[in-house]
């Protein structure tokens, strides 16, 4: 049985979401889990979750003669990969970092600020229904900066306008959802909230 579809069962077979599997040199085997998607409800892996892959893995690897040096499970973390069309479902409107294959060349549009060289992306993740029912998908976004913790913001400016970039999956070099992190309490819980320049 090839590694992927072994380590793939036993995850899967304890509850929980395979991720990825990464093999570096070194002999590290590296295993991200998660837990499976329940729409409306908030799970997260903790260190008892990966223990318990850790020692199953540990077992099932050694019955099949698997090699390696070390082996590590973790959770995805705030970046985690998005690669399946699951994993875009489930995390549509987040915001996440996306990489293409190619440059965006033609589709950047005359009036457009995307340089058409541009791959690399971060906007909020929407789903499209394209004409034969298929999902489509696109990353809006708006090149405006972001207001710093204090600065005042004058009330003539004029907004940045969004933009949007639709994809297809096979396009995708890498997508992951974007690292924020949110101190609550230190910064306007809503736009509303930003002290204005009178």
């Amino acid at each position: 049985m090839a590694l992927q579809e072994t380590i793939e069962q036993t995850v899967t077979g304890l509850g929980y979401e395979l991720v990825e599997i990464e093999r570096t040199a070194g002999g590290l085997l590296r295993v991200t889990i998660d837990m499976p998607y329940v729409a409306g409800a908030q799970q997260f892996i903790n260190a008892e979750d990966c223990e318990k892959v850790t020692r199953q893995l540990q077992f099932v690897l050694e019955v099949e003669g698997t090699e390696y040096s070390r082996l590590e499970v973790s959770s995805p973390g705030i970046d985690r990969p998005l690669r399946y069309e699951k994993d875009f479902e489930r995390f549509a409107g987040e915001l996440i970092d996306i990489t293409l294959k190619a440059p965006i060349g033609a589709a950047a549009s005359a009036g457009s600020t995307v340089s058409a060289s541009r791959k690399k992306f971060r906007g909020t993740l929407e789903r499209l229904e394209s004409a034969d029912g298929s999902a489509a998908w696109q990353i809006v976004w708006s090149d405006e900066p972001a207001v710093k913790p204090g600065q005042k913001v004058s009330k003539k400016r004029i907004p940045a306008p969004l933009q949007a970039l639709g994809f297809t999956l096979d396009e995708i070099q890498q997508a992951r959802l974007a690292p924020v992190v949110d101190f609550k309490g230190r910064r306007p819980k809503t736009v509303a909230d930003t002290p204005l320049e009178k």
